[in-house]
């Protein structure tokens, strides 16, 4: 059989044409970025890290460099002063992480197909999850925003918060905002870095997580379900967020990180479990995945769930709905826009911590309650702390517990003649400690993959963890508190004192006695 042989001239063309066609695919699925002027952020967690010019763009945004105004840790910075970092940075630390996730992912599984589209996509995620946090982080749409609807509703006013609101859907939106301002300046700024709206919903859909277990997800195909894990990740919360928030809160905090986020890196390989690819784990890395998991709830305990920065926590949500003008007929304009800042982008933009300092410079009158409570914090006149028990019954409401507890007061007699318990001056507080998952174990949602069988992943057998771990996975802790109400600023130190020993044997006895605490 002859072969056919081309003339000299077509013989280049065809081979140029295949020249070019490969350096299409190369370029399409490398990730080197170094034609590309990248820029160096120096951080204290992860080193020297480099940025995309796209995500640099990003950065130098109105939207973005609010986050320099947000603490990470909200009311926790005044009870431990090294935790002082913002979501700025966190932000920064995300965005590195994911970068070096995808990389691994695709030096060790080229047949992943992940793209350089993927990679720059999967980083902004990272850069922008965070977007959408208000004044001390969690303090907005953890205590502010679910009281303002209850508030609405008792008063009778119109109420059209989303229910269930979080910073994730404010994320999306800000995000948004920064697109279509970069678009504004260069029309062609996304297509210049190989981007189209397609990849815009992608990363939408990134920051927010895949949370159903159809695949309804427009960004990307099936196939590609592993790049939702990376960010926010809703199948077992093993996800670069964490990795960063574990690292930098433990470094400010002060407190021993032990989970290694850089050697599980190493150990991140995608396999196909139950028909959808997932981000697995070799078998060895169990306890150090279970290390992440007990991290969080160490950092809970110790320092997010604090008995002395809730409190703090909670004065700051109390001043801030005083202050907020849409709890309240005919909108006073001395008031300030609070919770009906989320309603658009522009105005969520201006609320960050600041509006703290705002309501203590000001000398409106409607702001006064307001600025009497922050005044408060300023001066360490905070509630104090009368006791901590864990509840050993499942699923005892805040309601009963408070009801039980006003009993017990009106029950016991106090030692001290002169002094009286008011069961409005000790309120209840219930605080939910877990891993991650409420009451599941979360390593039984972890795949594992082993050496021989890299391709085949599975969850951890029972024997090949640690007997050490525990059987429960979550706690409710029940807290008293007593707040000297405004009549009482005048009491004296000493029956202060004598009325918060009163309320600590009251508290003892009502955990002994009545409700089977410890």
């Amino acid at each position: 059989m002859k072969c056919h042989a081309f003339p000299e001239p077509e013989k280049q063309q065809l081979w140029d044409i295949i020249q070019d066609e490969l350096q299409d695919i190369l370029k399409k699925y490398s990730l080197d970025f170094s034609k590309e002027k990248m820029k160096i952020f120096n951080d204290p967690i992860h080193g020297h890290m480099e940025m995309n010019p796209l995500l640099v763009k990003i950065i130098d945004t109105p939207q973005f460099q609010r986050l320099r105004h947000i603490k990470q840790l909200g009311g926790t910075y005044l009870v431990y002063p090294g935790a002082s970092h913002n979501r700025f940075e966190h932000s920064l630390g995300v965005a590195y992480l994911a970068g070096r996730l995808v990389k691994v992912l695709h030096s060790n599984q080229p047949e992943l197909k992940i793209t350089k589209q993927d990679f720059l996509c999967v980083q902004i995620a990272g850069l922008c999850h965070d977007l959408g946090h208000g004044p001390l982080s969690h303090v907005f749409d953890g205590l502010v925003i679910p009281e303002v609807k209850k508030m609405k509703k008792l008063r009778g006013l119109p109420d059209d918060i989303p229910e269930k609101w979080k910073h994730e859907q404010m994320s999306v939106q800000m995000f948004d905002v920064i697109v279509k301002s970069l678009k504004a300046e260069n029309e062609d700024v996304l297509k210049e870095h190989g981007l189209d709206d397609k990849d815009v919903s992608f990363i939408k859909e990134l920051i927010e997580g895949a949370k159903t277990p159809a695949w309804t997800y427009k960004g990307r195909d099936e196939d590609k379900s592993f790049l939702y894990e990376i960010v926010a990740n809703k199948q077992n919360g093993i996800d670069v967020d964490k990795w960063d928030y574990f690292a930098r809160d433990c470094h400010h905090l002060g407190i021993r990180n032990s989970f290694d986020h850089q050697r599980l890196l190493k150990f991140a390989r995608v396999c196909e479990v139950n028909g959808r690819k997932h981000i697995c784990f070799r078998d060895k890395e169990a306890d150090n995945v279970y290390d992440m998991f007990r991290t969080r709830y160490t950092l809970h305990r110790q320092a997010y769930q604090h008995k002395i920065a809730n409190i703090i926590e909670d004065m700051h949500a109390e001043a801030l709905l005083l202050a907020d003008r849409d709890l309240h007929e005919g909108k006073p304009k001395d008031m300030l826009k609070i919770s009906e800042a989320i309603k658009t982008a522009e105005d969520y933009s201006k609320l960050t911590d600041e509006i703290f300092e705002q309501i203590l410079s000001s000398t409106a009158d409607n702001l006064k309650k307001s600025r009497n409570i922050l005044d408060k914090i300023v001066r360490r006149k905070l509630p104090k702390f009368v006791g901590e028990a864990r509840l050993t019954k499942k699923n005892t409401s805040k309601e009963e517990l408070t009801e039980t507890w006003k009993a017990a007061i009106k029950k016991y007699k106090t030692t001290y003649p002169n002094v009286s318990l008011n069961a409005d001056d000790l309120p209840v507080y219930v605080v939910d400690l877990d891993h991650g998952m409420k009451d599941k174990n979360p390593i039984e949602y972890v795949y594992f993959y082993s050496k021989r069988k890299p391709n085949k992943a599975s969850p951890i057998r029972d024997y090949q963890l640690s007997s050490f771990l525990p059987k429960r996975f979550n706690e409710e802790l029940v807290r008293v508190y007593y707040k000297r109400s405004d009549d009482q600023a005048a009491e004296d130190k000493k029956k202060e004192k004598k009325k918060v020993e009163e309320a600590e044997e009251c508290f003892q006895m009502w955990c002994a006695d009545n409700f089977g605490l410890n």
